[in-house]
């Protein structure tokens, strides 16, 4: 049975691309969630608990560290973090069957199979868990301490994730919020462990190499339809753009980069903006450093989600220099703020329909475009403002997601967990 469902995962996985173009992305995730449920209970509770000695002291960080994407780039700023800690560690490539954009090598000479650790680093979303927990070897969980590594963008974590509490040990997120979210529904210790922040920038790219105009004030936003385009709301950003320039204003103009946009979507982007020549859409995937270049061609990024887990792209951005434009509210607001950062009031939106994962009833910001509206003209206008929210915004986030803050936390909760483990052994062997 454990090897049809495998089978069945690998194929879905495989015609995902295809399926999209005839099915909702919701529906599809409704039924794969419906067979990795099923497949995960014959496996729930028959994971044996951490057992000294049975594995020699160390990480096995398991995860999509090649991914091209927001999760890639955070499995390899963790990486970055744990190589830090001085704790000997491997790292285990993990990619759910026919997954895309798997090209970032940076990290192959840390990779292996052998899993010859005992605690487990667990990058792996509870998206995509069911689907490893049925994909990878059972033997991978047992007798060793398992810690997941999870993001999450509401105050409110899905129930249909709860019943993974019971598979894990403990729980890591790189944002306060996330954190509270998940404690509300699990006594299992959650740690936030903040990121260490790097955004390097590599064989230098130029704005004509993305087909961007060199004379104009660009304003970038970013999104992934695979990762909800309603939360991450370019709507919202095209809303505040026509408000603050007209059809008529050839000094500026907005780039969209979109990953896995369907046709429905471009439709709608140019209906958008119709009458507007200076609209630039970027849809090929992009690698993490031409992703950086991007950023920095940019003038000024502008986020107005609705909800962020953490906001990689956001906190990279200053990293570079570029500014950015972002709603206040949720994990962002722990490394911005308004002397760093254009910060977008809200008001709360309570979700009127399903989006999975996100369900009826929750809540997020809904941004105040006209206030978005403004911040755009005022960093286009003030060359002053501009320069010193960039000088602001690079000092501020070099700290606060430093090396020393990220691997330091990071090696005090490791020797925590073994101090708390040989105590427990000599508990039970009294």
């Amino acid at each position: 049975m454990a090897g049809i469902a495998k089978m069945i995962l690998y194929t879905a996985g495989i015609v995902k691309p295809l399926l999209v173009k005839f099915m909702p992305l919701s529906l599809l995730r409704k039924i794969r969630g419906k067979m990795i449920e099923r497949n995960f209970r014959r496996l729930q509770g028959d994971i044996r608990p951490y057992e000294a000695g049975h594995y020699v002291k160390g990480v096995n960080l398991i995860g999509n560290i090649r991914l091209e994407a927001g999760l890639g780039q955070s499995c390899r700023l963790i990486a970055s973090a744990l190589a830090h800690t001085g704790i000997p560690y491997d790292i285990y490539q993990y990619s759910p069957s026919g997954a895309d954009n798997i090209g970032d090598h940076s990290w192959d000479d840390k990779i292996s199979s052998k899993l010859q650790y005992d605690i487990n680093l667990i990058h792996i979303n509870p998206l995509e868990l069911g689907t490893a927990y049925c994909q990878i070897d059972k033997h991978t969980w047992d007798y060793r301490y398992n810690i997941a590594f999870w993001l999450w963008e509401l105050e409110d974590f899905p129930d249909e994730w709860t019943p993974y509490f019971a598979c894990l040990d403990e729980i890591w997120a790189p944002s306060a919020f996330t954190c509270e979210a998940i404690k509300k529904k699990t006594s299992l210790p959650v740690k936030c462990m903040p990121y260490y922040l790097e955004a390097k920038v590599q064989e230098k790219r130029t704005r004509q190499d993305f087909g961007l105009p060199e004379d104009q004030f660009l304003f970038l936003m970013m999104y992934d339809s695979y990762s909800c385009a309603e939360r991450k709301n370019p709507a919202a950003v095209m809303q505040a753009f026509r408000q603050a320039f007209d059809r008529t204003n050839e000094q500026t103009g907005l780039v969209i980069k979109m990953n896995h946009a369907t046709k429905e979507e471009e439709s709608y982007i140019h209906t958008m903006m119709e009458g507007y020549a200076n609209i630039y859409l970027i849809r090929e995937i992009l690698d993490k450093n031409a992703v950086n270049n991007l950023i920095q061609c940019a003038d000024v990024i502008v986020s107005l989600h609705r909800a962020e887990g953490f906001g990689l792209v956001l906190a990279e951005a200053m990293l570079l220099g570029t500014p950015v434009i972002a709603t206040n509210w949720s994990a962002n607001t722990e490394f911005m703020n308004e002397e760093t950062a254009c910060m977008v009031d809200y008001q709360f939106l309570t979700l009127d329909k399903e989006l999975p994962p996100f369900h009826t009833g929750c809540r997020w910001a809904d941004p105040n475009i006209h206030q978005a509206a403004a911040y755009m003209k005022k960093l286009y206008e003030d060359k002053e403002f501009y320069n010193d929210l960039s000088v602001r915004a690079k000092a501020h986030i070099t700290k606060v997601l430093s090396m020393e803050r990220a691997a330091g936390r990071m090696k005090a909760r490791f020797e925590e967990i073994y101090r708390e483990l040989e105590k427990n052994e000599e508990n039970s062997n009294r």
